[in-house]
């Protein structure tokens, strides 16, 4: 049995038979050799998700880097619910339909991410507020928020391992922002303001970096004969199995 799926990166899956695997890829959130399933056609929900994440991101992130002089976060928290929120949270779902458990996981997970963190700075629910539900101890409660976070990435961190570059140095760098940004909060609650600043603007730097490689590999994702002249390397790890395969097929 042969089925429609296609991605320039994977190669030609149409021409595929049942018991052949495509290759691990950022751009479709694949961290290793999977089997397409049958008889489904579906778009490729990963860059929707991708791109709602990097934006959010990207916004968030300059704002903890004081960019511009701002520090602010609110402006946050629309794109929080709407696009880092809702959109990514979709095609989260959408993924489950693709049967990608990986870019479910990961898509639907961050997509409630942004959705409780736009929560936390709404005024009207006040969990943050000074006079609110934790008084002083709010920067210790942001650090636990964020340290689970970053448990929850370095988890999907160990799952790249054995994919592309690209791929794994989107959660590595998200990795490390949300560490970076769980460490400001747990020196804020100790009173060393300038070392949370410069944690802060190191977390809003991974972020950053973060952000244009979800839009690097959605970029990946979204390329292919029919619409781009060129397409961007993923640069598959020397211990993958497309790199394996590739060695094979020389010797």
């Amino acid at each position: 049995p042969r089925h429609g799926f296609r991605h320039s990166h994977h190669g030609d899956f149409s021409e595929m038979t049942l018991g052949q695997y495509a290759q691990a890829f950022g751009g479709a959130l694949q961290p290793g050799a999977w089997r397409p399933y049958e008889h489904r056609k579906l778009a490729n929900p990963a860059p929707l998700g991708l791109s709602a994440f990097a934006l959010t991101t990207f916004v968030l992130s300059a704002i903890n880097m004081h960019a511009r002089g701002v520090s602010e976060p609110n402006v946050v928290v629309s794109l929080a619910f709407g696009y880092g929120g809702l959109v990514q949270l979709l095609a989260g779902m959408w993924e489950i339909a693709a049967g990608n458990t990986f870019g479910a996981t990961a898509l639907s997970s961050y997509g409630g991410f942004w959705i409780s963190y736009g929560i936390l700075l709404t005024p009207e629910w006040g969990i943050t507020a000074p006079d609110g539900p934790y008084k002083g101890d709010v920067a210790s409660v942001l650090g636990f928020f964020l340290t689970g976070w970053f448990i929850f990435t370095t988890v999907l961190l160990m799952c790249t391992l054995r994919s592309t570059l690209a791929f794994f140095l989107l959660f590595f760098t998200l990795d490390l922002a949300f560490l970076f940004l769980a460490c400001e909060q747990y020196a804020s609650d100790l009173g060393n303001a300038s070392a949370a600043l410069a944690l802060q603007k190191t977390g809003g730097l991974f972020g950053f970096l973060a952000a244009f490689l979800a839009w690097y590999n959605a970029l990946a994702g979204i390329q292919d004969s029919s619409n781009s002249f060129f397409q961007v390397p993923v640069i598959h790890f020397p211990w993958s199995e497309q790199a394996r395969q590739r060695r094979a097929s020389k010797s």
